[in-house]
């Protein structure tokens, strides 16, 4: 099968009819008139009501253009997000094009991998309560906190860095990306070295940078160091070495 074209990032559920919808459905059962918006035709149950069937149909055609939107968002390739989850290329692809239906054997990965709760990444209604329930997560050595709900946009973390027991100075090799970082230092001593510049931040202190910068910052003794980072999409991304390794 031909892979379908991508969906127009941040579309609505709008604009995307049901997968095999037939153009006949769209008419209004009770006029016989078309339905000139080219919405979905207000289906009724035998006792007047909505048929909650349409609701689900709503919420189902939705998951992918959001799928999309959050991968895009992170700035990961289909292949990447595939040697994450364990979902193969074709199905992702198929699943953000509407062509496949999510389920929760698809879903509970995906929402693993884009650090969203479930209900957010089916489009679920806000329940009203405004608290972030936290799932921290581990990366290069590092346990991250999310303070956001969302990655398109600004996103905050609480970063929590490894104590440095035996006080040698192992692999400290500067990264670039795109962005721009902030970072407020809760606890412990922290050791920012930012292009020729090797500083230590203690609690209270803040840096920001441009990541363009080749940057890497570490525990400067051998308590752990609590901080707050705050960076945008870009920050997502794949670090990517400032200088080649000599071989």
């Amino acid at each position: 099968m031909d892979a379908a074209p991508e969906p127009r990032r941040r579309s609505s559920p709008a604009d995307h009819a049901p997968p095999g919808a037939n153009p006949a459905d769209r008419a209004d059962h009770r006029t016989g008139t078309a339905d000139r918006t080219g919405d979905r035709a207000d289906h009724r149950t035998g006792d007047g009501t909505a048929d909650p069937s349409d609701d689900l149909t709503g919420v189902l055609t939705a998951v992918g253009p959001r799928l999309r939107a959050l991968r895009k968002a992170r700035g990961v390739t289909l292949a990447q997000l595939g040697e994450s989850t364990g979902i193969s290329v074709s199905t992702l692809s198929r699943l953000e094009a509407g062509q496949r239906k999510p389920t929760l054997e698809l879903l509970l990965p995906l929402a693993r991998a884009h650090r969203v709760a479930l209900d957010e990444l089916v489009g679920a209604p806000a329940t009203g309560d405004p608290r972030v329930h936290a799932k921290p997560f581990t990366r290069y050595g590092q346990t991250f906190v999310p303070l956001t709900r969302r990655l398109d946009g600004l996103a905050a973390y609480k970063q929590i860095l490894p104590g440095n027991a035996s006080g040698a100075t192992p692999d400290l090799e500067q990264r670039v990306h795109e962005g721009y970082d902030w970072i407020y230092v809760l606890a412990g001593r922290l050791r920012l070295l930012l292009g020729d510049h090797d500083l230590i931040l203690t609690p209270g202190q803040a840096a920001e940078f441009d990541t363009r910068t080749p940057h890497v910052y570490v525990a400067a003794g051998p308590e752990p160091v609590e901080l707050l980072t705050l960076f945008g999409p870009q920050g997502e991304r794949i670090h990517v070495r400032a200088k080649p390794k000599d071989r």
